[in-house]
């Protein structure tokens, strides 16, 4: 790429020129960018507050929480509600994950007002109808015992227990059959006034609209939003490192095949380790057909259906995880092969075709992410979540090259110890 052409390149990327960020006076943080190439729009955001904030003994409440804020509000019903994103051929949904309830909305640009109406709704003044919590609550129960029957998700639960022992960030986002039982309607609303506040909320607009109408438009329905009785949110504890291998097996009846999840700690994302760690985690388990992972374990070995690594890395104590589902009678030697893999690994650095080829996927791959009002628009989450900066894309290339094979080897070794590896198994 010559100079001329990535100069234009680097122009067309999402930074500080072409971005336009407000907050409101209650904290509410917009962001907006513009692509007039359709007229649509790719609604994204957030406000702080999801599992984390559940009380112990009803784990799965922010989940419902979130789930029932399109079930009825103070002017719809749930039929009503649902109607009205489906005349204008938009979409609305909400979800909750460990520290954040999210929010996104796809719809034309002429119906921004309207849908911006009906988030504010749901967000403002949800009613949580007994009748379709009752309905939800059982949806829930029904997706846990189907949750239990599956080896790949029971295997990375039984991870997470073992890596975040006595830590938050053991139990799922979902919670447990028994947990979610005891959640009655009055816990939503209970959950909803403590922490359900515009304190930091945040709102991606991107598309067909020139960002003052879109700032204008969420001042209007969000400007006024206040929450008084919001409690502070809580505080994400560390955690200690494993000391040795520990393992946990589960024994679900009746399956043919079963889910080897290993692995250990990761940072956090504003870590200086970030970026040598995905190249790295790339090299292991995701490049073509699964990095050395998948040619091992899968092409070479034939143990495993399928085998690769995955980097978990977010706000507090992340995961390195190694997986693999596998024919039951293969479940040792799998797991004394990635074992080994990991070992390897550790032991001397990446090989420059490796690195090269590493660097060459991320850099490739980042247009790709960026080419829809979508892929933006969740893209500029992420950097305000993270406080990443504006200029984030401007920089991104600069920071994936300066990665060498030593600070791989470095940055590895500082969270992979195959000795001191959490192994989950689930299956037959």
């Amino acid at each position: 790429m010559n100079n001329l052409t990535n100069d234009a390149y680097q122009h067309s990327l999402p930074n500080p020129e072409n971005i336009t960020r407000k907050q409101l006076p209650n904290g509410v943080i917009i962001l907006s960018r513009s692509n007039f190439s359709s007229p649509t729009l790719s609604i994204k955001g957030y406000i702080h507050g999801g599992s984390l904030s559940d009380p112990e003994d009803k784990l799965g409440l922010s989940y419902l929480t979130a789930f029932g804020l399109m079930t009825g509000t103070a002017n719809h019903n749930f039929q009503s509600l649902h109607n009205q994103i489906e005349s204008i051929g938009a979409s609305l949904n909400f979800t909750s994950s460990t520290l954040r309830t999210s929010f996104s909305a796809h719809c034309l640009s002429e119906d921004l007002d309207l849908i911006l109406s009906l988030i504010a709704d749901c967000l403002r003044s949800p009613s949580f109808p007994e009748k379709e919590f009752n309905r939800q609550k059982k949806q829930m129960l029904t997706a846990l015992a189907i949750r239990a029957q599956d080896t790949a998700a029971m295997a990375s639960l039984l991870f997470d227990q073992i890596l975040y022992r006595n830590h938050p960030y053991q139990h799922p986002d979902g919670g447990y059959t028994e947990t979610v039982q005891t959640i009655q309607r009055d816990d939503l609303v209970n959950f909803y006034h403590r922490v359900y506040s515009p304190k930091n909320m945040v709102f991606v607009i991107v598309g067909s609209v020139e960002p003052k109408r879109a700032i204008n438009a969420v001042e209007q329905h969000f400007g006024d939003w206040e929450n008084p009785n919001q409690q502070p949110l809580p505080v994400i504890e560390t955690i200690q490192p494993l000391e040795n291998q520990a393992e946990k097996r589960l024994i679900i009846p009746g399956k043919t095949q079963a889910d080897i999840v290993m692995g250990s700690h990761a940072p956090d994302r504003h870590s200086p380790d970030f970026h040598a760690l995905r190249l790295g985690n790339n090299i292991l388990g995701e490049f073509g057909m699964m990095g050395r992972l998948g040619q091992r374990v899968r092409e070479e070995a034939g143990l495993a259906y399928y085998a690769y690594s995955s980097l978990s890395i977010g706000h507090g104590p992340g995961a390195w995880e190694m997986i693999a589902g596998v024919n039951p009678i293969n479940i040792d030697q799998t797991i004394a092969l990635i074992t080994e893999e990991v070992r390897n690994y550790v032991s001397e650095p990446v090989t420059e075709e490796e690195l090269s080829d590493s660097k060459s996927y991320f850099l490739g791959r980042m247009p790709l992410l960026l080419e829809s009002n979508s892929g933006v628009a969740g893209s500029l989450v992420n950097i305000e979540y993270f406080n990443l900066g504006l200029d984030y894309f401007l920089q991104y290339q600069k920071h994936v090259q300066a990665v060498t094979r030593r600070d791989i080897f470095e940055a590895s070794r500082k969270y992979l110890d195959p000795n001191h590896l959490a192994v989950a198994v689930a299956g037959p």
